[in-house]
């Protein structure tokens, strides 16, 4: 299965260029189809990961993928399964 891979460590601190990366990525995987994308928030505070995970709920976002997974044996890590309608 074919995935993306987005590591904010480096922009962690960066609100408008961290929106602008999840949103480059999720289009990314609608156009090609991907079925997966992990990011990583890094384990840290845990406000990155709410951040990214407020981002993934928004309404036009939240259209294009079908399950978040946090994972459970590495709190830093998500995986968001995308869905892709027959046809496309």
């Amino acid at each position: 299965m074919a995935k993306l891979k987005l590591d904010l460590h480096d922009i962690y601190n960066r609100g408008q260029e961290i929106e602008r990366e999840l949103e480059r990525i999720m289009r990314d995987a609608v156009e090609k189809k991907i079925e997966l994308i992990e990011i990583i928030p890094g384990k840290g505070s845990g406000q990155l990961k709410k951040h990214v995970l407020r981002f993934l709920n928004q309404k036009h976002i939240r259209g294009m993928y079908h399950r978040i997974e946090k994972d459970d044996k590495n709190f830093g890590r998500l995986f968001v399964h995308l869905r892709h309608k027959s046809g496309q």
